[in-house]
């Protein structure tokens, strides 16, 4: 299953278990900015990138350029990504373009996986209940 089909896209239904079909989207996540999040965070240079900027308030594509095995141009494309995923922002400091981490893209994403996650606690229940039921009936 896809992200964008889990996090729903605004028409609600319900599926054999009698689960809402809406999914997470009932708390209003967009499913193209969950897209983006988790295919920003695919990769493990951009995740490299992040700790970087997670270990500073802000800095420069350069300095981060130094604490990764990729060159400044790289770094550049992939706080790229990461800017159009709304993981991190750019500020310009005279020459310079200084980053920082969003933590809102980040939250957006763990609250994506923890309705996830509720949504299938809740149907594994429901089977639950529902192998009980067909063991309890002698029938």
């Amino acid at each position: 299953m896809s992200a964008g089909a889990t996090a729903g896209s605004g028409t609600a239904g319900i599926d054999s278990a009698g689960m809402n079909t809406a999914g997470s989207n009932t708390a209003g996540i967009n499913a193209e900015s969950v897209d983006l999040i988790f295919g920003a965070l695919a990769d493990p240079t951009r995740r490299l990138v992040l700790e970087v900027l997670g270990e500073r308030r802000e800095c420069s594509a350069t300095v981060i350029a130094q604490q990764t095995p990729v060159s400044r141009q790289a770094v550049v494309k992939h706080l790229a990504v990461l800017d159009e995923a709304g993981l991190v922002a750019g500020r310009r400091a005279g020459r310079e373009v200084l980053f920082r981490v969003r933590p809102e893209g980040l939250r957006t994403a763990a609250s994506w996986m923890t309705d996830l996650a509720a949504a299938w606690d809740q149907r594994l229940r429901w089977l639950k209940q529902t192998a009980e039921a067909a063991d309890a009936d002698p029938g």
